[in-house]
């Protein structure tokens, strides 16, 4: 491509903001659509472990025009299914190379280097699908909203379960009053330790590994502080380690928080309790019960939302007369309960509500690919639900669960100063200082 197409092309794309087709990121932007209707976005996909391939081939319709990973025999791999795309080790390079070229990207990498990769491609304009959590602190997750914001570009986290049905009929269900006012919901995910895969490393390991000569180290571990290669690192396990992941509750909590959220309209918590193991300096807990207090929400009452992972069914849920699941979420509500998981939905109890008729659909039918409804939405057909002005809140709440967990006491949250009121433990966990030569 010639540079002054690039440039056509360019000038094309930022004059091409669809607002008449009700985008929205907040109550206040538009999202900014860079295609026309029926032409296919350039996209790059950033990070292609095991999601990273799930994303890249749920985009695949589109122009994958460049594969990036710090691991070159993942973008070898790619590189012949896709040979008209580029490929990168560093996203930086990447994106300087290709700016008039990729009108969005796909970011599948661990949680440290979510914030740096997507803010880096959306100051320069272009739409962003991100995995969950959206960040690695709470720093980077406001600083994702504003620059999206700022940037007027179509953005979607990574919660695939929003795309379904069972989710989308759920939130009918809890809207339209089938169970009363919900003052308390229990969500659980009772695998132990989560999806650890070396439940033997809890220490910091010490001894340096052999690094796969087709990784680049120094790269993965991006603004993270450095640390010896290990594969309880990578490609895997950095799930459970503060300076890459935000544990079990980060990998999973997004899921299930997200139908909750959904459903009860909620934003900042105003105070958050845990209860886990003691601490450990480097690895996230292998069990955590958390407490969240929601307030008021404008006709709806305030209400406690209490995340369990770890163990077997919690035994509150039990006690309700919950169902006996590995994971989900039971409502509470004053005219009965509601149990849900991703692909499964309950009244409870079950006579009081033989016969009972679903309400009207609110929602459109599930498109079934998250990935998709993003793509449509950057090209101006409809709209994203899970941006980041949504998506903002439910990653901040997820990681006050952690804040107070590290802290250690009950953490009393002022969303508008960004920090704790009761406790100063809480302001080293907002925000982290990132290695040299990394910035957002």
């Amino acid at each position: 491509m010639s540079s002054s197409s690039r440039m056509t092309r360019r000038a094309m794309l930022k004059n091409s903001v669809l607002t008449s087709a009700g985008l929205w990121l907040g109550a206040h932007t538009s999202q900014g659509a860079s295609r026309s209707a029926n032409e296919k976005l350039n996209i790059a996909c950033i990070g292609l472990g095991n999601q990273g391939k799930a994303n890249l081939g749920l985009v695949s319709s589109q122009n994958i025009v460049a594969l990036c990973d710090v691991d070159s025999a993942r973008t070898d791999k790619y590189q012949a299914r896709y040979p008209k795309a580029k490929s990168f080790a560093d996203f930086r390079v990447m994106l300087d190379q290709m700016e008039d070229e990729i009108d969005a990207v796909v970011v599948t990498t661990p949680n440290h280097t979510h914030a740096t990769i997507a803010i880096n491609a959306m100051q320069r304009g272009k739409h962003v699908y991100c995995e969950k959590p959206l960040a690695h602190s709470i720093h980077e997750v406001r600083e994702m909203q504003r620059v999206a914001r700022e940037q007027n570009v179509v953005t979607q986290m990574g919660t695939q379960n929003h795309a379904g049905d069972n989710y989308r009929r759920t939130v009918e269900l809890i809207q339209s009053g089938a169970i009363g006012d919900v003052k308390k919901v229990h969500v659980w995910f009772g695998r132990p330790g989560g999806w650890r895969r070396y439940k033997h490393v809890v220490d910091r390991p010490k001894q340096p590994e052999h690094i796969p000569k087709t990784l680049n180290w120094d790269l993965w571990v991006g603004p993270a502080p450095m640390q010896n290669f290990h594969p309880c690192y990578h490609p895997h396990d950095w799930h459970y380690w503060w300076d890459f992941g935000n544990g079990t509750i980060g990998n999973m909590g997004c899921h299930y928080m997200d139908l909750i959220y959904w459903a009860l309209n909620l934003q900042y918590p105003e105070s958050i309790v845990t209860k886990g193991p003691d601490l450990h300096p480097d690895s996230t807990p292998f069990w955590l019960d958390c407490h969240w207090q929601f307030p008021a929400r404008d006709t709806q009452p305030p209400v406690e939302v209490v995340w369990y992972h770890g163990r077997n069914t919690p035994q509150p849920v039990l006690d309700l007369g919950g169902p006996k699941w590995a994971a989900g979420i039971l409502f509470e509500g004053e005219q009965g309960m509601l149990a849900a998981d991703y692909g499964k939905r309950i009244l409870l109890p079950e006579e009081k509500f033989r016969g009972f008729k679903a309400p009207a659909k609110t929602i459109p039918d599930a498109s079934n690919n998250h990935r998709m409804e993003w793509v449509e939405a950057c090209k101006g057909n409809g709209k994203t639900l899970c941006h980041f002005d949504y998506a903002a809140p439910l990653t901040e709440t997820i990681l006050l669960g952690n804040l107070a967990f590290r802290v250690g006491e009950k953490v009393e949250w002022n969303p508008e100063m960004m920090s704790a009121t009761n406790t100063s433990k809480a302001a080293q966990y907002v925000q982290r200082e990132y290695r040299k030569g990394w910035t957002l």
